[in-house]
Formats: structure tokens, sequence, C-alpha cells
């Protein structure tokens, strides 16, 4: 690692103020991305602001939503006997995240706030169209990603919680990388009265987005059988070592239907 100053705020404000005064200052939620990115030198910030004392966790539900702390860890998510019940999709993909040290580490303020084009909690974010809450305003998830890595969250901006309307059907899944557990594809679905959403985790270039097609077509007939023949374009899709761009679009149409069939 390269050297750096440190601090544990008390306070919400204290870490906003430490992050505002200073462009080359860091925010800490779990550190499972972060950590490993300072192990290897490959950020270099001037101070690294732990988020751990703020109390941003919890889990709060209502007739219709649930909302999550911040810096609630993804396994308290998913053992949280209320979200099983309002969202049971919604736990099984927190209990789907990575092994079981960094469900107890990694938040899912930390994973939004990262907007890794991997991870799991976007396309439930997308897919709900879930209110990102910060110290400063509240973002609907259409307007929050806006691609790879890149939110639309402002220096020294923090998120404190995150709000999920509860759908009348939802249901996550994902084709994963066997050693670290990140979507190679991941689609999350729910259906709403006014229709269907649909969110794309692992398969794009630009990051977690809205598979239009699909919301299309589970908007008419709700079902397994509703996807077929719904084609994703592969030319703005990933291709690496793990799957091509064309093997990732042909992912995209398996993996919904199996999401569906799960709802």
């Amino acid at each position: 690692m390269y050297d750096f100053t440190y601090s544990k705020p008390a306070s919400l404000a204290d870490a906003v103020a430490a992050l505002s005064k200073d462009d080359e200052a860091k925010a800490l939620a779990g550190g499972m991305t972060y950590i490993p990115v300072l192990k290897q030198r490959l950020a270099k910030p001037s101070s690294v602001v732990d988020l751990s004392g703020l109390g941003l966790s919890g889990i709060t539900v209502t007739g219709s939503t649930v909302t999550i702390g911040a810096m609630t860890t993804h396994d308290t998510v998913a053992r949280n006997a209320d979200v099983k019940k309002a969202i049971p999709a919604l736990a099984a993909l927190a209990g789907g995240i990575g092994d079981e040290a960094v469900r107890h580490r990694g938040t899912i303020g930390g994973s939004l706030a990262n907007n890794d084009p991997a991870a799991c909690y976007p396309s439930v974010v997308l897919a709900l169209g879930a209110t990102i809450t910060t110290n400063k305003r509240s973002i609907a998830a259409d307007d929050y990603f806006q691609g790879m890595f890149t939110t639309a969250l402002e220096q020294g901006e923090l998120i404190t919680s995150v709000t999920f309307p509860i759908p009348q059907r939802a249901g996550y899944e994902k084709f994963k990388n066997p050693a670290s557990r990140y979507a190679i594809v991941g689609v999350f679905v729910a259906r709403f009265p006014t229709g269907a959403r649909v969110g794309v985790t692992g398969a794009s270039q630009s990051g977690v987005f809205r598979h239009e097609g699909m919301e299309k077509a589970l908007s008419a007939n709700f079902s397994p059988d509703a996807t077929v023949g719904v084609t994703t374009p592969a030319d703005n899709m990933n291709g690496d070592i793990h799957a091509s761009a064309e093997y990732r679009a042909h992912l995209v149409g398996v993996i919904t239907k199996r999401a569906v069939a799960k709802a």
C-alpha cells in the first residue's frame, strides 16, 4: 500500500466534511473491493475515511417498501426475516454474494457506490426501481447508474439508505464465476401492477442495464415462455476469458427465463 491517513468519524457530518475538503480522500465501507485495490497499489488516496462508526445500518419494512441502511451487510439482508417475507428474491440475492467472509463484511452501500459491472445489487436496485438516499438528496435508480464504475454520486456525497418498492413477484438468477461468485450474467426480474422491470448485470460494457425487450414481453405475459425469441445484441456485451460477448448475449435470455421461473 501507499501511505495515507486514516480516520473513523463518529458522525455523518464529520465524514462528509473529511471527504469534501480533499478530492483525493476516499470512503471505506466494508472494504471488500477497496482494500484489495489498496494492497495492489492500484489507488493512492491521501486519506481513507472509515464509515463503520456512523450507525448507517438496519432494515425497516412497511406495507409497501423495504428500506436498508447503507452499512447493512449482505449477510444481514440475507438472514432478515422481514426481507425474506417482503422480497424473498432480494434476500436470496444477498445470500449468494461472494463467500461467507465477504457477506459478513461487504455492505449494500459500498457495493452500490462502487458499481462494479459484475456486482449483484445493481440489478435488484434497477429492476425494483429503488430510491437511493444520500446525505444530500434522493436518487431514482434509473438516474443513479451511469456506466461501469460510474454513478450519480458527487464528491463528498454518501449513500445513507436504499428503499425498495415491494413487487408482486420477483426472482434473481445468475451465471456465476465459480471462483469469485461474481455474475458473469445476472438477471433480476420484477412484476408490478404497472408492468415488468428487468435488471441485467455482468453482461454489458456499460454496466447494469434494463432490458426493454424482456420488459415488454414480460409485461404482456409474466412467464418463462414469454422470453423465448427475445434477443440481446452482442455488440455492447463484455468479452473476456470467462465468456465471449456472444455467449453473454445468449446467457441473458437463458438466465432471464430462469429468473422468471423462480419468481
